[in-house]
């Protein structure tokens, strides 16, 4: 960590890993997104995500982003499902990058 920087984060990769229904929203799996320098979404080019997806994994990112005790759950898990009962899909989340910050920075 640089003497500008005073935290570590990580940035994030959510990428759908299964949908055992059927694609109601339009996804397939290997689609994703990515959060990077703590609230910066990513799209690839012309691909889209569902909202209602985003909304159940939203929570848990911020968690994610930051070191965690090894016992701590949110360390190991890294699946998470949307709501949808018809699609049943399922997300993982991985993170692919630690950068440095300044807290000063961020709101």
């Amino acid at each position: 960590m640089s003497e500008d920087n005073d935290m570590e984060i990580y940035d994030l990769r959510v990428t759908v890993e299964q949908i055992e229904g059927r694609s109601v929203c339009g996804m397939a799996v290997g689609d994703w997104f990515e959060l990077e320098r703590s609230a910066h979404l990513r799209l690839p080019d012309g691909k889209h995500f569902c909202v209602y997806a985003l909304a159940a994994v939203l929570p848990f990112l911020a968690a994610k982003q930051r070191a965690l005790p090894a016992g701590d759950w949110l360390e190991r898990d890294t699946l998470f499902c949307c709501p949808d009962p018809e699609e049943r899909l399922v997300m993982r989340v991985e993170r692919t990058r630690q950068r440095g910050m300044r807290s000063g920075d961020l709101t």
